[in-house]
Order: structure tokens, then sequence, then C-alpha cells
């Protein structure tokens, strides 16, 4: 396979170990002779051809370094399908700069981009997997959820001391759209009296039952996690406002959920409540060994399946391996917490 000079980008929320990622794809694509420009701000600087000459020399010291260095966006060339223009504007893009590949690391909006680029226009695209949620599907992680799921941690073992000195219930939402990865994880780990996720709707009259056995045992404070996507029944969704910015990619702007359950604990039980919502605090900072690790090993896999020319395929952790695996499957499917792992913690709220 004859490939001379290679785009990268990075789409969508920035999260902890893009940067490990862009240095193990650009030192392994220097080592065959292959150029690397890393296109800017996502999308965007395909349709705008904004790009920056990456190199092992400019790349070396990045892998501490949270966010991207490529900034990001959430810029869709596909947002209007029957409008062929902007697409047309990144294949011009590409050609104008010399590019025989791209590899775009992103979540499933960023990869479903760069799987249509490669389905409908035959360019050659390879994926790398990015999201705190760990929602994609066909890989077992992703780089970015250990140092949100740490993240977590650290604010609630924070927000903890204050809860009890103050005898309230503090509520904490985190991320999670469609998946409760983050919540279940930091939950468990700090101990929560509740979590609530996006896979189970959430029983307040259970909620409710449980903090207040808590409280007539003698606990005088109380931590509930909550995933901003988490399900409301008909009657508590009517707390929700209908007001919602719209990105690129059809996705609400969530937050603000947790205000809603620390509303109605603090109704039902007459038990002081409040809420902190973390927001992208848990996208920020330097990425844990973990992510540093795991995202430089796929940046690494994402350029040998660039170089034996395996286009289409997205960058998956197996086990202990980093496989290449059908970009259309992982983008098609969503990687939720299954019942059994939900049952786990419910040992805890009998």
């Amino acid at each position: 396979m004859d490939i001379k000079r290679v785009g990268m980008l990075t789409g969508g929320g920035d999260c902890p170990g893009l940067n490990p990622v862009i240095r193990g794809a650009v030192q392994t694509l220097h080592n065959q002779g292959v150029e690397v420009y890393g296109l800017m701000e996502g999308w965007r600087g395909a349709l705008e051809g904004d790009y920056t000459v990456l190199t092992p020399e400019n790349t070396s010291h990045i892998v501490s370094l949270g966010g991207t260095i490529l900034g990001s966006s959430r810029t869709n060339p596909f947002k209007h399908e029957e409008d062929e223009g902007p697409v047309d504007q990144v294949i011009e893009t590409m050609s104008n700069l010399g590019l025989d590949a791209l590899i775009a690391i992103g979540g499933d909006d960023t990869l479903g981009v760069a799987n249509k680029l490669h389905q409908r226009r035959g360019f050659k695209t390879v994926g790398v997997p990015k999201t705190i949620d760990n929602d994609l599907s066909c890989t077992d992680v992703t780089f970015g959820f250990d140092t949100s799921v740490n993240t977590v941690v650290e604010s609630v073992e924070k927000l903890r001391t204050t809860a009890e000195s103050h005898r309230r219930v503090m509520v904490v939402e985190t991320m999670g759209r469609h998946a409760g990865w983050i919540a279940y994880y930091s939950g468990v780990a700090v101990g929560a009296d509740y979590i609530l996720i996006p896979e189970r709707e959430a029983d307040f009259d259970h909620l409710c039952k449980t903090l207040q056995e808590k409280r007539d045992n003698g606990q005088k404070y109380a931590i509930v996690v909550v995933s901003e996507g988490a399900k409301l029944s008909s009657t508590e969704s009517a707390y929700i406002t209908k007001h919602h910015e719209v990105d690129d990619f059809g996705h609400i702007a969530l937050g603000g959920l947790g205000d809603i359950v620390a509303e109605i604990i603090e109704k039902r039980l007459d038990w002081e409540t409040r809420s902190v919502i973390l927001g992208h605090l848990q996208r920020g900072g330097s990425p844990s060994a973990f992510d540093r690790i795991l995202g430089t090993r796929m940046g690494i896999h994402a350029a040998r399946l660039v170089l034996d020319g395996q286009w289409g395929k997205m960058v998956a952790a197996k086990g202990n391996e980093i496989v290449g695996v059908s970009m259309a499957e992982a983008v098609g499917t969503m990687r939720t917490v299954s019942d059994n792992i939900i049952n786990e913690i419910g040992e805890f709220y009998q």
C-alpha cells in the first residue's frame, strides 16, 4: 500500500487520552516514512483546509496533556443529507492536501461521518473510539473513561465532607446520555447511597424509601449519583423543561437532571438536599496512566491499520489486545450497562 500522507482529526467532545492517541499514531507512521497532517477542530478543519503538520518532535511531550492539541468541534458535513456540498468540500480538502487516508478519532458521531465517507465516497478512513461515556460497541473500554470516573470519585469525596457536616443529601450529576457507565462506576467506587442511570427508569418511591431507612438507622447524610440521561417516569418528567439546544448531530443538550432529583427528594423526605452538576469537569485534566497507555496503544494500532490498508476499520480493545473491527458495526449499536451489572449494586438498595 503506497501511503505517503495521512490526515488525522479529533471530533466531538474532548476527553483525556486524545493526545496520547495522536502521539502513538504519528510516531508509528513516521517510522514508515509517512507524513501526518492534523486537521484542526474536527470536521471543520476538513471542510476549511485548516491543518498543521504533526511530527514526533512536536508531539513527543503531549502524552500527559488533557484535551487535544488539534482542537475539536461538533461540525457535521452530513448535517443535511440532501446537501452534498459540505461532503464535496471535505473530499476536495483531502485532495488539495494530498491526503491518501484519514484517521478519525471520536465517538459515534465523528466515526459515523468517517464511515459514510468510506462507504459512500470510497475515501480511505480508519477510526479510533473516543468517549468518556464508554458506550461505543465493539470495544471493551474507551480511553477517557477511567480518568473521568476518577474525577467524579475525587469530587464526591470532597462533597461528602460538607454533606456530612450539614446533614444533607448531596445529589451529584455525572455525564452519560444513553449509558450509565460513569455514574455506575463512580457511584460504586464512593459507596453512593443510590445510583440513577439511563438503562432503568428511576423509581423515586424506592429511592426515597431507601434513603429514609438509612436516615432512620442513624445515617446523617446521603450521596446520590445521577447520570444526566437517567430516565424519569411520566410523573417526574413533568419537571423537565422542554427548551434545549440541539447540536449538529441532533442531540439535545443535557444537564440539570440532578437539580430535579434533589427537588423531588427534598419535597418527599423533608431532608435538606443540594445538587452538584459536575459537567465538563469530567472531560478535563491530565489523563490517568491507564488512559495514557490505552490511548497510545490505540494510536499505534490505528496507524498500523492504515499501513495495512484496513479501510473502514476501527481499533478496539479486546481483553489485553488491540484489534481492528468494522467501523460500520461499531457505530451502529451502543454499549450500555447490562441488567446483570445493575442488579449487582441492587444488593445495597434493598
